[in-house]
């Protein structure tokens, strides 16, 4: 395999990883933590019954993720919404910046609170739906999988009409993520032959895809999801896994979490997401945030 590993202390599962290095920078730049200090969002008492009592159920959503949340919008914001709407209350929104990795976050999220003073909520968004970090978590109960992502890469047809190997790639920029798992899957790839050609300045994959579109660049790595929301519907521009990169191409599902102890809390958020899916409402949230939607 001629794919990079993540540097030394990164898990190197992929499940782990992606969802996770991709908002790093949130934590350092956005000093979340105090406003949602002063704001109160907590959900102390697990279950659905506490759910009902309050008439709110708190989620927890990543603050910098586009499409699924940016700015108070997004896929998991109107998620959340529909899903509070199943359980017939209201929706109590707690944006959060990404921890050093997962377990932080469903510790701080889920089971028991940040230091700090917010969290945790009654259930958490756009978790892994992996086993180890199951194993990892006896805390917390992991459901519902709604979205299947992976590292893909973008061109343009009419300068890339093929890409089989990223050799064909002949010199050409590409934009990349730098501290995200498309940046190290790009920069390692062949055993670092393509660095030369890399531009790693930008936060996300949809800013790379932006860089794309706006004709600055022959290709853009970045996830799935970034990529789509981004160039889905321009027919300048094809989507596809990174060649070669075996590695990157299964990808992960992302779901619920909820306490462990709050299974009728995670029965009725599954049967809420169970019917999303079957009426066509999960399409719909999808389509609005430019992304077409396919079960995970």
């Amino acid at each position: 395999m001629s794919a990079a590993r993540p540097p030394e202390g990164v898990p190197s599962c992929v499940l782990m990883t992606a969802p996770r290095l991709d908002r790093r920078a949130a934590l350092r730049t956005l000093g979340a933590a105090a406003l949602l200090v002063s704001a109160g969002v907590r959900a102390a008492d697990a279950g659905l019954a506490a759910v009902k009592a309050r008439g709110t159920l708190t989620v927890a959503v990543y603050r910098d993720m586009p499409p699924f949340h940016d700015h108070g919008h997004g896929i998991d914001v109107d998620l959340a919404g529909a899903l509070a709407e199943s359980l017939g209350v209201k929706l109590a929104l707690l944006p959060f910046p990404a921890g050093e990795d997962m377990n932080d976050d469903l510790r701080n999220m889920v089971w028991k609170g940040h230091y700090l003073g917010y969290g945790p909520a009654d259930v958490m968004l756009h978790v892994p739906v992996q086993s180890p970090l199951m194993d990892a978590n006896p805390q917390v109960r992991i459901l519902a999988p709604y979205w299947h992502d992976r590292v893909m890469i973008a061109r343009r047809l009419d300068q890339l009409p093929h890409l089989e190997t990223l050799a064909q790639l002949n010199g050409r920029t590409v934009a990349v993520p730098g501290q995200t798992l498309a940046g190290w899957l790009m920069i390692g790839a062949d055993g670092g032959a393509y660095r030369q050609q890399l531009v790693t300045t930008w936060k996300d994959g949809v800013e790379a895809a932006r860089a794309l579109q706006r004709g600055e660049f022959a290709a853009a790595a970045g996830l799935a999801s970034e990529l789509e929301s981004v160039l889905g519907d321009d027919p300048r521009f094809v989507i596809t896994p990174l060649p070669t990169l075996s590695n990157s191409r299964g990808g992960w599902a992302v779901g619920l979490a909820v306490k462990k102890d709050a299974a009728d809390l995670a029965g009725a958020l599954q049967a809420g997401v169970d019917g999303l899916i079957a009426d066509g409402r999960m399409r719909e949230i999808f389509r609005k945030g430019k992304l077409e939607w396919r079960p995970a």
